[in-house]
C-alpha cells in the first residue's frame, strides 16, 4: 500500500510540475527574444529614415518621398529607437512585438506600423 501511495505521489508531482517547466522555458525564450529585438531596434532605428523615404517614393512619387517621406522617416526612426529602448528596459515582462515588422530589414517594402497587444 505504501509503494502505491509513494508512486502516486511521485506521479502527481511530475504531473503538476511539468507544465511549469515548459512555461519557464517559453518565458526565457520570449524574454530573450524581446531583449535581442530591443537592442537590434535601438541600433538599427536610423535605417527607418531611408527605408521610409524609399517606400513613400515608390508608393507616391519622388518629390513626395523626399519631403513627406523624410518627416515620416524621422518619426519612424524615433519610434523604433524608443520602442527598442523600452523593450530593453522591460524585457523581463515578455510581450508581443509593438513594431511591425519586428526588425527594420524584414519586409523592407512596407511601412512600419505600431501596435500594443496583451502580454504573452
Amino acid at each position: 500500500m505504501k509503494k502505491i501511495l509513494k508512486s502516486l505521489l511521485v506521479l502527481s508531482a511530475l504531473f503538476f510540475l511539468s507544465p511549469q517547466a515548459a512555461m519557464a522555458e517559453s518565458y526565457r525564450v520570449n524574454a530573450g527574444e524581446k531583449l535581442v529585438s530591443g537592442i537590434v531596434n535601438v541600433a538599427t532605428g536610423i535605417v527607418e529614415l531611408p527605408k521610409t523615404v524609399i517606400v513613400t517614393s515608390q508608393r507616391e512619387n519622388v518629390l513626395y518621398g523626399m519631403s513627406v517621406g523624410v518627416v515620416k522617416g524621422v518619426m519612424h526612426t524615433a519610434g523604433r529607437t524608443l520602442i527598442g529602448a523600452l523593450n530593453v528596459a522591460t524585457f523581463l515582462f515578455p510581450t508581443d512585438p509593438w513594431v511591425e515588422p519586428q526588425y527594420v530589414w524584414e519586409d523592407f517594402g512596407t511601412e512600419t506600423s505600431y501596435r500594443y497587444r496583451e502580454t504573452r
